[in-house]
This record gives C-alpha cells, structure tokens and sequence, in this order.
C-alpha cells in the first residue's frame, strides 16, 4: 500500500490498538478483554510477524527449553501444559510458537498478521496507526514490540576493513558453521556467555566484554529480582535509558559456565581498541588473529514507530509513570509493555495487567 492511499484511506476506528504480539502484547490482550472491551470492535492486536510466537521463533536451535532463561506462565493458561515430557530437549523456537498460538485461540485474541506499522501520529483526541495493512484510529495504544528487531553493534575503529564474517546474536544459529575458524565473542550477558560455551566446543575462542562480568554463584532470589526491577523502573521514571538487568543480577553459574571454566573459555580480556583486516587490535599492540566477531551487545527498543509522538525526554529515554512505570508521562494514552522494568516474561505479564488498567480507566471504557 502507498503512501498516498494510506494519506486517503479513512481510518478504522478503535478504542485500543495493541502492537506486538509476544509475551507483553498477548497479556495486555488477555486483560483487554478481561476488562471487558470486546475484540475487533474494541481493540486488535497488530503482530509484523506471519506466525505466533513473539521473537522467540526467531532464536537460534540449540536454545532448548533447559537453557533458556526462563519461560514464564502466560495470565489464564500454564506453559507447562502445552508441552512433552521431555520439554527440556525441545527448542524455544519450537515450544513457545506452539504455546503462543494455543494461547490466542483460546482466549480469542484479535491477532492480525502480518502487519507492520510503519508509524503512529497524533491526530486531536485520536492515534493515527498507519500499517502496510490500512490506517488504525486509536483512542489509545498499547506498544508491545520489544527489541528484537532493533540489534545493538556498537562501532569500532577498522570495522568495514574486517575481512572475516561479523554477525549479532540475533543472526547466530548454530556453532558448527564457525568449526576451524577462530570467533571472538564480543559481550558480557547471558546469550554471550552461552554462545561462547556452545561455540568453544567445536573451536578456538576469545572472549571479550567492556566490563568485568559479575558472576552470582547464589541461587537468584526474589529479593534480587525485586532489586534489580527496582534500579531499572528508577530509570525509566526519569527518563533515562532503561539499564541492563544482567549488570544488577550479575551471570548466573551454571554447571555449563563451570565446565566451561574449567576447559579455559572463560577468560575474559578488556575490549579491543580496533578492528584489522584479519583480526582485532588491543591499545597495549596486542593483536588476536580472528576469522569471526560475534557481537553479543544486546538489543534496542524498537520505538521508532513512535517518533512523530514526540516522547522522548532530555536524558535520552522516555520518561515514564504509572504504577508499574508503563505510562508514558507525556501522553497518557500510550503505555509501553516489555520496555524497561517489564522485559522480563514475568515482568510483561505484570505491566500487560497494569497498562490495560490504566489505559481503559483513563479512556473511561471497560467494566
């Protein structure tokens, strides 16, 4: 669809448009709903993806249901019923897809697919959604994207001359592709840690982070948890970038993080300074001979979207408010889910419930 026809097309009203369909976007439906305000007519769920599942359907095959970092319950249906007996085997990508889709149709969550938005704009009392599908009139809107589609490489000196492969985390799919190569695993949170293992099994590796990692070899706690939310909801509230979690919780040592301490993996060296044709530079002259950089830095919020709303404050994030900091403060018909203190699963479910309150009590709709 051009622009020109989205320009003419008369919009679709609807009180509530939902955007994303991953672990934040289907508990705020369920609560949608919960609440009272009726599918199709009330509020749609907008998913740029053709299947259920979230960002999980992207992750790379050796993320089983034993490694990943947690599952948590959707509102209304338990995860553990949708699966095998033998679960723990059974990738992510396979299991969540499966639980999500399941999820939808018993609950009959208006999920259209795919859609993408391509922007939302102000327009009087009304959101303007404009999607390669057609235009959304919204009384209020409830951004759930994540940050998937956002990958975070940050730039170093030499890069482009790089003669080996670059990739991100997000394009990693399995560890025999890099056999015979030497791969510098660039990062210091859980993915990092976890591909760097399964990597070091079939080849040579060098691990570098900007940071020295802080390992936690206590059991995590509610009370770390609850911490942890805590410094990053912090943020968010004065408008500051949300932080990692990791850099509060410190990496969890697994038996796989033992093993691989003790075949040597874990040797973690400071950033380099520069990337050369054949490998990377430290400041010191030290140089690593390198085939692969994998660039486990993480992810951004995908809010572009959002841009023409203005949202943003002064110390570069959104400032927000809210019982669970989900309300943006400069427009409290937009909340943001799976942003911030809720990027955990059971952080989303929690800000899914929190957000559909708030917004159908300020647009006056609902039981």
């Amino acid at each position: 669809m051009s622009t020109d026809d989205l320009a003419a097309q008369q919009p679709h009203p609807v009180d509530v448009v939902v955007i994303g369909a991953g672990q934040a976007g289907l508990s705020a439906a369920y609560y949608l709903r919960k609440f009272g305000i009726e599918p199709e007519s009330g509020f749609v769920v907008l998913d740029h993806a053709s299947g259920p599942g979230g960002a999980w359907q992207f992750r790379w095959p050796s993320l089983t249901l034993s490694t990943v970092n947690g599952v948590h319950d959707l509102p209304g249906m338990s995860f553990a019923e949708t699966t095998g007996t033998d679960a723990e085997q059974v990738p992510a990508s396979v299991a969540v897809p499966h639980y999500f889709e399941l999820y939808e149709k018993q609950f009959e969550l208006p999920v259209h697919r795919p859609v993408h938005t391509r922007v939302v704009c102000p327009r009087e009392e009304r959101l303007r959604i404009e999607t390669d599908q057609g235009v959304f009139a919204a009384r209020g809107l409830i951004n759930a994207t994540g940050t998937w589609e956002r990958p975070f490489i940050p730039h170093y000196r030499g890069a482009e001359s790089f003669r080996g492969r670059q990739l991100h985390t997000k394009d990693y799919r399995t560890a025999a592709e890099f056999e015979g190569k030497h791969v510098v695993v660039v990062g210091g949170g859980i993915s990092a840690v976890q591909l760097l293992d399964e990597i070091s099994r079939v080849t040579t590796t060098t691990w570098v982070t900007r940071r020295e990692p802080e390992f936690r070899d206590e059991p995590f706690t509610p009370d770390i948890g609850r911490d942890a939310v805590a410094m990053v909801e912090d943020r968010v509230r004065r408008g500051l970038p949300p932080g990692s979690v990791v850099s509060v919780t410190g990496l969890p040592v697994t038996p796989a993080i033992r093993a691989a301490r003790e075949r040597g993996v874990m040797n973690r060296l400071p950033m380099f300074s520069e990337i050369l044709p054949n490998g990377v530079k430290w400041a010191d002259g030290t140089v690593v001979d390198a085939d692969v950089i994998l660039w486990c830095t993480g992810f951004r919020s995908s809010l572009d979207h959002l841009a023409p709303l203005h949202l943003r404050g002064p110390g570069g994030g959104i400032p927000m408010t809210g019982r669970l900091a989900t309300q943006v403060e400069a427009d409290p018909r937009v909340h943001l889910v799976g942003y911030g203190p809720s990027s955990s699963t059971i952080g989303a479910n929690r800000a899914g419930q929190a957000a559909a309150r708030e917004l159908t009590a300020y647009l006056g709709i609902g039981e």
